[in-house]
């Protein structure tokens, strides 16, 4: 059985953890191939975002704890590249938190660009409570995301939260019913499912390293060579015609 179900439809990819008797623990393997279908993803010209979820009833459960106990710098990233890749896809990732999202699978959540939250999802840090230092980037992920108190309620004092929780603590992006959940995140997708990919790819970048920027004014020159670049593109021009055709009938 595959530990990953792979669907491409309509410029979304959903990369599916596909274990769930044993809850879709993080594992060497399903590292190698969550990482195999990423460069599917990214290598399709037809595909523009990438949403990840887990077969019910988990999101993703965390690592295996048998392979926590015997752990080396080197079992560890093993494990970790399964969340880390999706990390570093330069497309829109969407983490669709259908259940609970533990530890490593926590940190694959926070490694997406956006999250959307079943109600019954759990964010559970666990850490802690298993006498193990966060490890992962957990801290600085959730730091970045949701700011110092919830990253100390999560992980020092171990504060799970469910998808209602999550939204007011701003880990996640929308909460939604769990019948809704993928039909939600679907929606969302399409919004960035019908632009250039090219255009996406370098948005994110530019979103991603503009934190390094620190002032209002060297932002404007930092994002006028890739806007100057998106109007020579012939996306442009024909977005362009098709707006002006469109006001020229009103």
């Amino acid at each position: 059985m595959s530990l990953i179900l792979f669907e491409k439809s309509d410029g979304i990819a959903t990369l599916t953890l596909n274990n769930p008797l044993e809850r879709n623990t993080m594992t060497a393997e399903m590292g190698v191939e969550i990482s195999k279908a990423m460069d599917s993803a990214e290598e399709d010209s037809d595909v523009r975002v990438v949403v990840v979820t887990g077969a019910a009833p988990a999101f993703c459960a965390g690592a295996r704890l048998g392979n926590l106990a015997d752990a080396t710098a080197e079992s560890l990233l093993a494990i970790y590249e399964g969340f880390l890749r999706v990390a570093r896809s330069p497309l829109p990732t969407i983490a669709a938190v259908n259940g609970a999202a533990v530890g490593a699978g926590m940190n694959l959540a926070l490694g997406c660009d956006v999250r959307i939250a079943a109600q019954s999802a759990k964010f559970d840090s666990r850490f802690v409570q298993l006498g193990i230092h966060p490890g992962g980037g957990n801290t600085w992920l959730q730091l970045r995301i949701a700011g110092l108190q919830t990253t100390m309620a999560t992980t020092l004092f171990g504060d799970v939260l469910d998808g209602p929780a999550a939204l007011r603590a701003g880990l996640v992006h929308q909460c939604v019913s769990d019948d809704d959940l993928m039909a939600s995140v679907r929606k969302f997708a399409e919004k960035a499912a019908g632009a250039p990919k090219e255009l996406l790819t370098r948005l994110k970048q530019t979103i991603l390293s503009i934190g390094e920027v620190t002032s209002h004014a060297e932002a404007v020159r930092f994002e006028l060579e890739p806007q100057l670049w998106s109007t020579r593109q012939p996306w442009f021009e024909e977005r362009l015609a098709a707006l002006q055709a469109k006001i020229s009938k009103r």
